[in-house]
């Protein structure tokens, strides 16, 4: 009997109701019940564990995406508070940096990003911009790079000959990060510890999701995904760190 692919993945594809756009959902990821764990029990992505320092993905900085990810970042630097961000009087120097090549990242400071408050911090380890958006009662969405909002999410556009596009919704797993993510002691998405959420992917990360693809097409997806809800388990694909620990 051939054997189940050990990284097999299932997924959900259907037309945009209004543009020349294929939706393509990682149904598998989506369907698992991962949950970050930043703070407890993630070990980072430096080269060795290193979870004491508390820097989960943010050791290497915030790669921003255009350069109208970088004007929204600083202008929400703008708004943080002392009382929220640990590196506020560093920040005054700027918040962000363009290398030789032109990829545009956030600064570092003490070997992290300089929104990353640190354990010392009074108000604990964690990302300013989501201390700011807790203080306010705003989606921390339109604050943080898109890059860092949406992890471990990815959404990747092809665009075909024709201009028709197909937008996969999926895991961030360490390919995408080049041959650094060869360097990584640990990845969330390979990681049993992090698959110990309460609830669906889809369900938990609703806000990002609907960020990403609007909400008449996530309304679609989790159509879908409910309807599945109701079959029996066994004809659903874990998610393949699920199916090892298992």
């Amino acid at each position: 009997m051939t054997r189940l692919p050990s990284d097999a993945h299932e997924w959900v594809s259907f037309e945009d109701p209004e543009f020349a756009r294929t939706w393509m959902f990682d149904v598998t990821f989506l369907e698992s019940n991962w949950t970050c764990i930043f703070g407890h029990g993630c070990q980072g992505v430096l080269t060795g564990p290193a979870p004491e320092l508390v820097q989960g993905c943010c050791s290497y900085g915030a790669h921003l995406s255009d350069e109208a990810d970088r004007d929204r970042v600083e202008r929400a630097a703008t708004r943080l508070s002392a009382d929220q961000w640990q590196f506020k009087a560093k920040g005054a120097k700027g918040t962000t940096k363009v290398s030789r090549s032109g990829e545009m990242t956030t600064r570092l400071v003490q070997d992290a990003c300089i929104f990353l408050n640190r354990p010392d911090f009074h108000r604990g380890a964690g990302c300013a911009f989501h201390v700011m958006a807790l203080d306010t009662g705003e989606s921390y969405v339109g604050l943080k790079p898109e890059v860092c909002w949406q992890l471990p999410l990815r959404r990747e556009d092809e665009v075909l000959d024709d201009g028709h596009v197909i937008t996969r919704i999926t895991q961030w797993d360490r390919r995408h990060w080049g041959g650094g993510g060869d360097d990584f002691h640990w990845w969330c998405t390979e990681a049993p510890e992090a698959f110990v959420g309460k609830a669906r992917v889809a369900d938990s990360m609703r806000d990002e999701l609907v960020a990403m693809v609007g909400d008449e097409v996530y309304a679609m997806l989790m159509a879908h995904l409910d309807r599945r809800a109701t079959q029996p388990r066994e004809t659903r694909l874990a998610h393949p760190v699920v199916r090892r620990r298992r």
